[in-house]
């Protein structure tokens, strides 16, 4: 049997500093690049012919699901790879040769690590589509098919976030949101997506809005773990510290084995200590409890939305910081040589003197 056909499939607009890193890191692997350009005014579309893409032209209407159906249409893979001009290939590239053999009867998720602002997040989102498989939704869309998803062991770096990049982007993508949700008000990852970037400009009482709104509609959802981190966090914003605590305590059962609600938890409780402080030795007590069980879970990069460290380095830190604030200086510098942050230089734990 002939081998299947793998294409990369990109829609951009402006983005010359970035498009030669995407196709450089994915032209080992594929064996056809689509750019669908939708109206840039620098050198993208001469940059992705360079790197050897295929350049075409869409007329951009405010639909992203519009622009990724129409490349998709025209790379007419067996396989495509969906990626943004702000993202790259880190490793794991082999995964999508490989597929030059396998049947296009599954949906393969990537792991996106964020750089630059957000550096260190991630997420996993299906990205590998079968041929025919397209997508719905203005803005945050999302692939429909009723197809088994699969974990690939492929990176893939994200600096979308970064503060000049989001600057440029500042409106867009809440226009588009606001638009989806007049028509699909009971979406709920629509007002969860609509959280996350009122959260981004520190619009706290937005996002905090948006994300009850997102759990009050939702139902069993992979991103529910990140959902509850993130309400507890803008509560923790506006210092609405009781209905932060009460929301824990009935999101523990389903969340209990996320390092990213128990760091959460610690940060609430620890803010309460420092706006109530007459009852500060209780909450800080709490918070110390939180940063434990978080330690006691581990890193879990599989969630999606996980932040690297919430279960190690960072749980620690905060941790060692309140010991040394108690006094213990010793039991905190213990504490940070098991977790030491990453590039740090692990040192032995100091010894107990007799």
């Amino acid at each position: 049997m002939d081998a299947r056909r793998i294409a990369l499939v990109v829609i951009a607009r402006d983005e010359a500093p970035r498009i030669g890193r995407l196709l450089a890191s994915a032209a080992p692997w594929v064996d056809a690049m689509l750019v669908l350009d939708t109206g840039s005014r620098d050198a993208t579309r001469a940059l992705a012919r360079a790197a050897g893409a295929r350049v075409e032209h869409f007329v951009w209407c405010d639909d992203f699901a519009a622009a990724r159906n129409a490349a998709l249409e025209r790379a007419g893979a067996d396989w495509h790879v969906v990626l943004d001009a702000d993202e790259w290939i880190v490793e794991g590239g082999e995964q999508l040769a490989a597929l030059r053999a396998t049947p296009p009867g599954f949906v393969g998720a990537l792991r996106i690590v964020e750089h630059g602002a957000a550096s260190g997040g991630s997420d996993w989102i299906s990205r590998v589509l079968p041929g025919k498989v397209r997508y719905a939704g203005r803005v945050h869309e999302q692939p429909q098919h009723a197809l088994a998803v699969r974990r690939l062991a492929l990176t893939i770096g994200h600096d979308g976030y970064a503060a000049a990049r989001m600057a440029a982007k500042r409106g867009r993508n809440r226009a588009l949101l606001q638009a989806e949700l007049a028509q699909r008000p009971d979406e709920a990852y629509l007002w969860f997506q609509l959280g996350k970037d009122h959260a981004v400009y520190e619009e706290h009482a937005e996002a905090a809005a948006a994300f009850a709104r997102a759990q009050a509609l939702r139902g069993a959802v992979p991103w529910h773990l990140e959902l509850a981190a993130r309400r507890l966090f803008s509560l923790k914003k506006l210092a609405r510290h009781a209905e932060g605590l009460a929301l824990a305590e009935r999101l523990l059962p389903e969340c209990s084995a996320s390092p990213d609600f128990h760091f959460a938890l610690g940060d609430l409780m620890l803010d309460w200590a420092a706006h109530e402080p007459e009852r500060g030795a209780e909450r800080v007590a709490l918070a110390q409890q939180a940063w434990q069980q978080a330690l006691a879970i581990g890193e879990r990069p599989d969630q999606p939305g996980a932040v690297p460290g919430r279960g190690s380095w960072l749980a620690a830190h905060n941790l060692a910081v309140v010991l040394e604030v108690l006094g213990d200086a010793a039991q905190a510098a213990a504490l940070r040589a098991r977790h030491p942050a990453p590039g740090a230089t692990r040192t032995a734990p100091p010894t107990e003197r007799g």
